[in-house]
């Protein structure tokens, strides 16, 4: 193993690199565009042994890594924003062809107004397409996460494609210590179909009513059976390389909190911070982050917010004409609890908007009381 001072998108490239990926398809676009320079890179001076495809979109750059996987190569792609928008159709593609494409995406804001700084909405937009989501807190679960993605997609009792997200600029371009390298975590990708030009078959073409019904209630069950996968795979990890590194939620604090953070993302790891020092005046709080959006651990998070009095969920993201998307599925997982805490909602650090520990204790405290955390507190 080695350690190196990295930004989020060379720790994702490298942790591509490091997983065997065969074959990369991508299309340039801010903040992610330097995961495939890194990989460029990698490639031409002989680093990396896989085949690099440039393609003139995000929408080509998913069909040929589904093309790709589908040949039963392991393939990465890289993209952010409204590359991902365009790419939209293809990820219904992907997750109903149970194809496990792992793909990093840098969370930026959708235009217009144009900004390229940390949003999660591109991605929380998605979370209905059948991908399983992972949010990243530092560069070192960036790298992490992509190795471990690959162990969780891969799975025969899984077979879908996984997002590793991590917040624009906050992470993609902040050079932290990550260690790299994961032994034998990874074993060769064996699918379990692939084309054949030798014994040619049609895939994915027109599905009656008969069936389509069934292969959508599928991808759901196969969710579900990914949170005992992920599990086991967190373990595995932590077992090889002595690193816990949180692959569906993280308490942090909690046992005794009487009031919890729960956040996601980048936030999530100000929001420890916070935790510190609301302890240090005398408050009991604690923190819940959650990294696996999709599939969501309702279980887990109840078990986790049962004995508190209050969870503050802190969305950097929004689904007009509602609320936050984190905020709604908290709500959702605690519905038919007894113990159900008191839940409050706020909404921050939209289009890269500074979100300090401060802002978070002043949520936590009271503040804030229209849900929008929208002052930069210093």
């Amino acid at each position: 193993m080695e350690r190196k001072l990295i930004t989020g998108n060379q720790a994702a490239a490298l942790a591509a690199r490091d997983s065997g990926v065969e074959v990369v398809a991508a299309y340039p676009i801010t903040p992610s565009t330097p995961v495939v320079e890194e990989i460029a890179r990698m490639v031409e001076s002989g680093e990396m042994d896989a085949r690099l495809i440039l393609v003139e979109s995000e929408h080509s750059a998913m069909a040929a890594c589904i093309g790709a996987s589908a040949s039963g190569s392991r393939v990465f792609t890289a993209t952010s924003s409204h590359g991902l928008a365009y790419m939209h159709e293809l990820l219904h593609y992907a997750a109903n062809a149970r194809t496990p494409v792992v793909m990093a995406v840098a969370n930026r804001a959708i235009g217009p107004g144009w900004n390229i700084w940390a949003d999660l909405g591109d991605t929380m937009s998605q979370r209905d397409t059948g991908w399983i989501q992972f949010y990243c807190s530092s560069n070192q679960e960036i790298y992490d996460t992509v190795v471990m993605a690959y162990r969780v997609a891969e799975d025969r009792q899984v077979l879908l494609p996984a997002m590793v997200c991590y917040d624009g600029f906050v992470l993609s371009h902040t050079a932290m210590p990550v260690v790299t390298g994961i032994g034998e975590f990874l074993e060769e990708y064996r699918a379990p179909w692939k084309v054949d030009f030798d014994e040619p078959e049609t895939f994915g073409n027109i599905l009656s009513s008969d069936y389509y019904m069934e292969l959508r209630k599928d991808v759901f069950e196969s969710h579900r059976k990914a949170i005992r996968i992920i599990k086991k795979t967190e373990e595995a990890f932590e077992s090889l390389t002595g690193r816990y590194s949180p692959l569906l939620l993280e308490k942090y604090m909690l046992d005794d909190a009487e009031t919890a953070i729960v956040a996601i993302g980048a936030i999530a790891s100000e929001s420890k911070i916070a935790v510190r020092k609301l302890r240090r005046d005398g408050k009991k709080v604690g923190l819940l982050r959650i990294k696996c959006f999709r599939p969501f651990p309702s279980t887990d998070v109840v078990e986790a917010l049962e004995s508190v009095d209050t969870a503050v969920v802190i969305d950097r993201s929004i689904s007009p004409g509602h609320e936050g998307q984190l905020f709604s599925e908290i709500k959702s997982a605690l519905y038919s609890s007894r113990n159900r805490p008191e839940i409050i909602g706020k909404v921050a650090g939209l289009g890269g908007r500074d979100v300090t520990f401060r802002a978070i204790e002043k949520a936590v405290c009271g503040e804030f009381r229209d849900g929008w955390i929208n002052e930069v507190v210093v």
